[in-house]
């Protein structure tokens, strides 16, 4: 069976936190077995870690060339390990495979937080009657469990994160290939090189998004969060509703649903607010070689705090994650807020750091597609490129029952009143850049492009400096210019996504 990472994103593009793996230069039985009962308890629900044997780290990376193993000592390997883990109570096997790095090949084992925990180990595995011990991960390194650690481990037995348990209302076929084939190109996954020999089952087996025994094989909630067309069937409003107010009076206001697979409707809100919110302001200053770019809102800031409210949202809650554009701010809402370990000082000085993840297999598959930062580093991320924007600092809001959360985000200062940055730029002439567009400017743009070529809409959308899915206002400027005869398709075929327009 497949590890769906391969061996050079696991060691080269610091996608998994380097206290998730332990390398071991050698085939050690002892010390491999109690690493991986360690990673199978998972006390800091870090989602469990991988052992590479044949290669050892320095200084928090691993030493190249590589050492690697015997090629014809991975099978035996493998053999002893099987019964090794059968010795752990419950039984626990982890995935191995050989894989080939720097030349030389290494063992590859990967061990996903158990189901099952707490795992005994025995402390001496050849003995017959070893005395079996609790071990877990502290930072890098594996150790014995202290009695307060055993008491965590029986209570986290309890409390299985939601995405990780199964959907009994689901059934595999809600598991859609195509969904899953493209999450596998998008993360260079080594499953692309059997693609054509798996069926849905056995991919969904090697990616952890099903599970039970084999009369009752269900997909798990993250694997119809993730690889659904439509999740809102079995999570009503698991999607982004984005309302654009640009008038206080309610004036041209535009509301946006976005709903799919949830990093689907995470790219196209963001690609939407890209768009059609972010602008960019250039104050020439009198005296100055550099001309002063600002954004009204930092789009990665924007893109950091609605990554986390789809990975933090509680999905057994039917509410949908909004965000409210209004002429002076953003406010991106999810509900419920912030575990209550973290206190309201934390809160405000944007220390929200906690050992709890509600959906810890969400952030593994979000983090894959570098849709959101590492451990507790997106807001921190976020805060940066807000000040590196020079704009203000966001506002953290949430209640007593931390039923809520919700972050402001001011618009920068030379977006309002007067259009200028504190006294610099008093005498500076100012031009301002933005992707909002009236229709009529819509109808423009897209009349002089198609005088000089015909191309399809999706390809003229991308002409105009957009970029996702066009938007309903270019879809509606799209079909005014047909009604008043100005613009036709080339074919009938209006599903054809290359069908061209061609100008009347």
């Amino acid at each position: 069976m497949a590890i769906p990472i391969t061996i050079e994103k696991l060691l080269t593009e610091n996608i998994v936190e380097w206290a998730r793996i332990e390398f071991k230069e050698g085939w050690n039985p002892e010390t491999t077995l109690k690493t991986i009962s360690a990673f199978a308890n998972n006390i800091d629900n870090w989602g469990g870690g991988y052992i590479v044997i044949g290669a050892e780290e320095k200084d928090g990376k691993v030493v190249r060339p590589v050492n690697g193993i015997a090629p014809n000592s991975a099978d035996k390997i493998q053999k002893e390990l099987l019964r090794y883990c059968k010795s752990l109570k419950p039984v626990y096997i982890p995935q191995t495979e050989p894989v080939f790095f720097d030349g030389k090949m290494l063992l590859l084992i990967w061990c996903p937080g158990g189901y099952e925990m707490p795992y005994a180990c025995p402390k001496a595995p050849d003995l017959k009657n070893s005395e079996k011990i609790y071990y877990i991960r502290k930072l890098s390194s594996t150790i014995e469990a202290t009695d307060m650690d055993v008491k965590e481990l029986m209570s986290l037995s309890h409390n299985i994160p939601f995405d990780d348990k199964i959907n009994p209302k689901a059934e595999m076929k809600d598991l859609k290939y195509p969904i899953i084939k493209n999450y596998l190109q998008n993360v260079n996954s080594s499953l692309l090189d059997d693609i054509d020999h798996l069926d849905t089952e056995q991919l969904a087996r090697d990616l952890r998004i099903a599970d039970g025994p084999s009369e009752y094989y269900k997909p798990l909630n993250v694997g119809i969060l993730f690889f659904n067309d439509h999740p809102e069937m079995f999570f009503p409003y698991s999607r982004i509703e984005v309302v654009n107010i640009p008038d206080s009076t309610g004036q041209g206001m535009e509301e946006r649903i976005f709903s799919g697979a949830i990093d689907e409707q995470l790219r196209n809100a963001l690609n939407y607010i890209k768009n059609n919110v972010i602008a960019e302001r250039i104050f020439k200053v009198a005296g100055r070689a550099e001309a002063i770019r600002v954004k009204n809102y930092s789009y990665e800031a924007i893109e950091e705090f609605l990554s986390n409210a789809i990975y933090h949202k509680s999905y057994q809650i039917h509410e949908p994650v909004t965000v409210r554009i209004e002429a002076d701010k953003i406010e991106i809402t999810s509900i419920p807020g912030p575990d209550s370990s973290i206190s309201d000082e934390d809160i405000s000085r944007y220390q929200m750091r906690t050992r709890r993840y509600r959906n810890r297999r969400i952030g593994d598959f979000l983090k894959e597609l570098h849709l959101v930062e590492g451990r507790n580093t997106g807001i921190p991320t976020a805060i940066k490129a807000i000040k590196e924007n020079g704009s203000p600092l966001p506002l953290l809001l949430t209640d007593e029952e931390r039923s809520f959360f919700s972050v402001i985000i001011p618009i920068h200062e030379a977006f309002l009143g007067s259009g200028k940055i504190g006294d610099e730029a008093q005498s500076s002439n100012v031009v301002t850049i933005s992707k909002r567009r009236t229709k009529e400017q819509i109808k423009t743009l897209i009349l002089g492009k198609l005088t000089s070529e015909s191309i399809s809409a999706n390809e003229l959308y991308k002409r105009l400096g957009y970029s996702g899915n066009a938007s309903k206002t270019f879809r509606n400027c799209i079909e005014e210019l047909i009604a008043d005869g100005k613009i036709h398709y080339a074919s009938e075929n209006m599903q054809d996504a290359n069908n061209v327009l061609v100008k009347d």
